[in-house]
């Protein structure tokens, strides 16, 4: 790829403001911030035994970068890489940006969607990082459309970053999704006069074969090293279980026939402890009494299943007005602080931590860090809402325009857009990282758009 040299002022003060954003941000978050479950994947990677409860590819990933250097940093410089390189990526479509460029770039870079979130060892900070820098590599290949073999390798990036990202989350397959939509479209509109289909369902069509070969191959290797139960079944388990006694919670007289008569003691637990310890914030409250959560723990997820399906079928309004509430915690936060805003320092299972001889951390870095980020809460640097609206301010711009970057880029919030409504149907808890995908793709076309801000 041969780089233009002629860059602009402005280009070179927002490239050397975004790589000395890409060096604080390693400085200040190295080696990386861990959480109870970043622990649990650090261990599955170091063993090669994964329980199947989060997501292989993660645990595969943290795996690789320790038997290099011991630790999650090579973890954090590849989600750091990812999030930088992708804005240097975008600005490397325009080489005389506008002055609007240097400003939002330097913004981006104090967000603590840039300057914090990489250095979090959450799987959700890898699938939003992988999936903004795969629809920049379509926008670049939209870019360089008519350079055949860089094209063809600027759509391979995509397709791995995109497959990786729908590993990393099972409801990112909306996202891949998206970036195969983009690619069709985009093939359609380089493509010749009377070629025009023939290109989209060339690129659209391989892409789709591609993407499938990659996901299966990903699977059959990763569960080879599967140890356990099926995580994915309990998880759906535990939505199943949540929306009824949520139900139950709203509507107290609903009836439950399919537990009521297969298990009346469940039945009974529902509607006293269960609705009592119930919150729309998260399920871990079920949690609070022992006697329910073993009562769940053994029910027949058959049994479950069949009253969750019934209770949609019957009552789709309660149904959604349930679901409502849920998802207006994990979209407009009403209080964030209950909702773990973000994450610095250390901490694990001392079981885990010592296999790993890991020790809980909480230095000078991360008691600064601390700070900085707990001063953006309630503010419109941590909004779900703020940065949704700017998604779709930018999106009615994008597709006015629909230059063949620009298509990929609005795919980029389409697929942000469609990954955050899904939690409408799967979210039970309000951590803010679940759509932080959302935040990062609003902030990225933000400053792709102020490299050219007119139609």
């Amino acid at each position: 790829m041969r780089l233009r040299t002629n860059f602009s002022p402005s280009a070179a003060i927002s490239a050397a403001v975004l790589l000395a954003g890409f060096v604080f941000s390693l400085a200040a978050n190295w080696p990386g911030h861990l959480s109870y479950d970043s622990v649990i994947q650090l261990l599955e990677g170091r063993t090669g035994a994964y329980a199947d409860w989060h997501p292989p590819v993660m645990s595969w990933l943290l795996g690789v970068g320790d038997a290099i250097v011991p630790g999650a940093a090579l973890f954090v410089l590849f989600d750091t890489l990812l999030v930088f390189a992708s804005l240097l990526s975008l600005l490397l479509i325009n080489a005389k940006p506008s002055w609007w460029a240097a400003p939002v770039a330097l913004l981006c870079v104090l967000m603590p969607q840039f300057l914090l979130y990489p250095g979090i060892v959450w799987k959700d900070v890898l699938f939003a990082c992988a999936g903004v820098a795969g629809f920049a590599c379509l926008a670049q290949a939209a870019n360089r459309w008519t350079n055949p073999p860089l094209r063809l390798a600027l759509i391979a990036g995509m397709l791995v970053l995109l497959v990786l990202a729908a590993l990393a989350r099972q409801n990112g397959v909306i996202v891949l999704i998206s970036g195969v939509a983009a690619l069709t479209w985009i093939a359609a509109r380089k493509g010749k006069e009377g070629h025009v289909l023939r290109e989209a369902a060339v690129h659209g069509g391989g892409a789709l074969i591609g993407a499938a070969a990659l996901i299966g191959a990903a699977y059959a290797g990763l569960s080879m090293h599967f140890v356990g139960n099926s995580g994915p079944a309990k998880q759906i388990q535990l939505l199943e279980e949540y929306d009824i006694i949520g139900a139950v919670a709203a509507e107290p007289g609903l009836s439950l026939p399919v537990i009521a008569r297969s298990d009346p003691m469940l039945e009974k637990l529902i509607r006293t402890i269960g609705v009592r310890v119930y919150s729309p914030e998260r399920n871990d409250t079920l949690t609070n009494s022992h006697v329910l959560t073993a009562a769940l723990n053994n029910d027949d997820p058959a049994m479950i299943g069949a009253q969750w399906r019934a209770l949609i079928a019957r009552h789709p309004w309660l149904y959604l007005r349930v679901r409502a509430d849920v998802f207006r915690w994990v979209f407009l936060t009403p209080d964030l602080k209950m909702c773990l805003p973000y994450l610095v320092g250390v901490s694990g299972a001392p079981q885990e931590m010592a296999e790993l001889g890991l020790k809980p951390r909480w230095d000078d870095r991360d008691d600064a860090l601390d700070a900085y980020a707990g001063a953006l809460v309630g503010t419109p640097a941590l909004s779900h809402a703020m940065f949704g609206l700017l998604a779709a301010l930018l999106l009615v711009f994008l597709l006015r325009r629909r230059r063949p970057p620009d298509i990929a880029v609005a795919f980029l919030l389409i697929g942000a857009t469609g990954f955050a409504l899904s939690f409408f149907v799967i979210s039970i808890a309000c951590d803010y990282r679940y759509l932080y995908f959302l935040d990062l793709s609003a902030l990225a076309a933000a400053f792709y758009v102020s490299l050219e801000p007119r139609l």
